[in-house]
């Protein structure tokens, strides 16, 4: 229960065999950098906005690599990005990488938003970028209009490119609709959409990823890709360009929705503390209620494991200041249902050392 790997939904058979069968007639060479059109005409189509293929997107290797050219295209050393906190620990590091400044913004638990005023502070002359995760890992967080509304008016105030991680724009719960920046007046004309096939078509091994932004951001984002990867796997490539259906994007939300509701009956079962993620695969997971304050994430998740064999993860690299993600951890919930029973199974009557 620790990776975001996909257990669920499972591989197609036709995009496997359309991987063999473009290898087999030896499509193993490369391709053009920005990725098979064929590709890019089919992720065009399964966006909320219209969006050109030949100048609008770019196949990447995973979303990894979508995130790494964004950001060394947008910033310079010294410039600074604004980051919701707690987050996706490899923002930060990719920032670093880039030579940003990070600025932090508080989420506020229990159910993770930001204050506006301190969403404000965060921005200075130096913001050159918004780099945005929604759904939110490790919180679940779906950004609403009215709070991306917030960030535009400050994106526009300070002339800054938003970046915003939408992987798991296909999974949202409740009947809530998601909402892409690109679909944001004064986010749309200055927004970098970051995308990957990881977790839609359970090929994260495959390292398929993309950008979608304006033509001008493409342009400068694939000169960058030119000097590093140069492309994503061909073959690979033309196997989900040919092969893959579109998703089903509401049976695919019900379907882990699903499985949300019943890895929250197992670990509030427990004595945990969780505000029901609104979309995404992970469990932000507060074990104060159940250890009594005197725990942290990670003796936990050992005890946990040399207990149980269950596995979750200390979510204190997610915060920028680790002492406040002290007493979470993260559990991901993107598994069969098999594998979920055994689980329940395993921890059920589980209490730490010391309860």
């Amino acid at each position: 229960m620790a990776l975001g790997t996909p257990g669920f939904p499972e591989t197609t058979v036709d995009i496997i065999g359309a991987a063999h069968d473009a290898m087999r007639a030896g499509k193993n060479q490369y391709v053009f950098p920005p990725g098979d059109l064929r590709l890019r005409e089919r992720i065009a189509a399964a966006l909320p906005v219209p969006s050109d293929p030949e100048t609008e997107l770019t196949v990447t290797v995973g979303g990894t690599e979508a995130l790494f050219l964004a950001l060394h295209t947008f910033i310079d050393p010294g410039d600074e990005v604004v980051l919701l906190d707690p987050g996706y620990e490899q923002f930060r590091s990719t920032v670093a990488f880039a030579g940003g400044v990070p600025r932090h913004v508080p989420l506020h638990a229990p159910d993770w938003r930001f204050d506006p005023d301190e969403l404000a502070a965060a921005f200075t002359a130096r913001t050159r970028v918004v780099l945005l995760n929604s759904p939110g890992n490790p919180t679940g967080r779906v950004l609403t209009r009215q709070e991306l509304g917030q960030i535009a008016k400050l994106a526009e105030r300070w002339d800054s490119t938003v970046i915003c991680d939408e992987v798991y724009s296909g999974f949202v719960f409740d009947g809530r609709e998601y909402l892409s920046i690109a679909q944001v007046p004064g986010l749309a004309e200055r927004s970098v959409l970051v995308g990957s096939l990881s977790k839609s078509h359970a090929i994260s091994g495959w390292r398929l990823g993309f950008l979608r932004a304006d033509a001008t951001r493409t342009a400068a984002m694939r000169r960058v890709q030119e000097i590093t990867t140069n492309g994503a796997p061909g073959p690979l490539q033309l196997a989900v360009g040919h092969a893959a259906d579109a998703a089903d994007t509401q049976a695919a939300s019900q379907e882990m929705g699903r499985r949300r509701d019943f890895a929250l009956e197992i670990f509030t079962g427990l004595g945990m503390k969780i505000s029901p993620p609104e979309g995404g695969c992970f469990l932000l997971a507060d074990i104060g209620p159940l250890t009594g304050g005197r725990g942290d994430g990670r003796s936990f998740t050992l005890e946990l494991l040399d207990a149980t064999g269950v596995v979750v993860v200390p979510a204190a690299p997610s915060f920028a200041d680790p002492g406040r993600g002290a007493q979470y951890v993260r559990i991901a919930f993107n598994r069969q249902f098999e594998l979920l029973y055994e689980v329940e199974r395993r921890v059920r009557g589980f209490r730490p050392s010391g309860q």
